[in-house]
């Protein structure tokens, strides 16, 4: 509730600011117009947001599968470990307009190139906070498993592997911010259609306000989408959400 009355504040000094300021539209659209531009290419902004939304979703879904098996390799082996989490944190050091031409120049403007990118992304926010969990399982539980017989395996599927399911639901999170910032990238590379093509075309035709409904349709997309994660975590999770001190 406090969100909504904060957010709708800022609206209203958005549209005082831009009524009162004499800023060109061009630059600087009020939210009014900004809801024109939604109801009056609403058929235009839903197919392309149905685009960049797969292009998420899928790519999200990618870097879910892959930090998953990365972390848990490194997890496995500390050789491992040593060999690839400095590369890991050096990939992030790249920027991804020099990456996001190259890939489009492979793939073409398909959805293999956007999905890369997404996945690149996403990849770093999910391996570090599922390592950072599966290192802070309690080593008395190891030792008990190892006292019961159990094998590696057996101790990551039954103990390891459900302590850092927080990790994993945290890391998600965190990259579904990344994640619409880098489908926009990826299709502003190259692309026929998505809310970034839109967005392309949309400015050197004064459609500003068309453009701000694209980025305003992305925005309720992320933010829903951290919703339901936020929601499966409480549903999956229900211990990871009570006072410390508090018995289950």
């Amino acid at each position: 509730m406090i969100a909504a009355l904060v957010a709708l504040g800022l609206v209203a000094l958005w549209e005082a600011y831009a009524q009162l300021s004499g800023i060109d539209d061009f630059v600087l659209p009020a939210p009014s117009a900004v809801a024109t531009a939604l109801h009056d290419d609403r058929a235009l902004l839903w197919s392309n947001f149905t685009v960049t939304a797969g292009e998420i979703t899928l790519g999200m879904l990618v870097a879910l599968v892959l930090g998953l098996t990365c972390a848990t390799a490194i997890h496995f082996s500390g050789a491992l470990r040593r060999a690839l989490y400095p590369l890991l944190i050096g990939s992030q050091t790249i920027p991804i307009v020099l990456v996001a031409p190259l890939l489009v120049a492979w793939w073409g403007f398909g959805l293999v190139p956007k999905l890369a990118i997404v996945a690149l992304v996403c990849f770093f926010p999910i391996v570090v906070p599922t390592l950072d969990a599966l290192d802070r399982v309690d080593a008395d539980l190891r030792k008990l498993m190892r006292t019961f017989g159990a094998s590696r395996w057996q101790t990551f599927r039954m103990v390891e592997a459900p302590a850092a399911l927080p990790g994993v639901l945290t890391g998600a999170k965190l990259s579904v911010a990344v994640a619409a910032i880098a489908a926009i990238l990826a299709e502003l590379a190259g692309s026929d259609a998505g809310l970034g093509n839109l967005m392309l075309k949309a400015i050197p035709q004064f459609e500003t306000a068309r453009a701000f409904a694209a980025v305003l349709i992305l925005s309720v997309f992320a933010v829903a989408l951290f919703g339901l994660l936020a929601l499966a975590e409480r549903r999956l999770l229900p211990w990871a959400h009570q006072p410390r001190g508090t018995a289950p």
